[in-house]
């Protein structure tokens, strides 16, 4: 996942696609609201279809990384 960095000098440190200065955050909500992958980089054309899929597999890791707690 080299194409997703986290600078604290860049939005704070929170994760961006590499030499931009998208958040992956922005890419989840996109998809969340029903964007295509075409639709995210028609909007972002800075980032490529694999910038996105990138930021996809970055989620779906931490996810995956943490702990769930479940509700009582």
């Amino acid at each position: 996942m080299d194409c997703v960095t986290a600078d604290p000098n860049i939005c704070g440190g929170k994760p961006t696609i590499r030499g931009t200065r998208i958040m992956v955050r922005n890419i989840l909500g996109m998809v969340a609201g029903g964007y295509t992958v075409r639709q995210i980089v028609k909007a972002y054309p800075e980032l490529t279809a694999q910038d996105v899929q990138c930021a996809l597999e970055y989620a779906a890791k931490v996810i995956d990384e943490e702990q769930v707690i479940g509700s009582a």
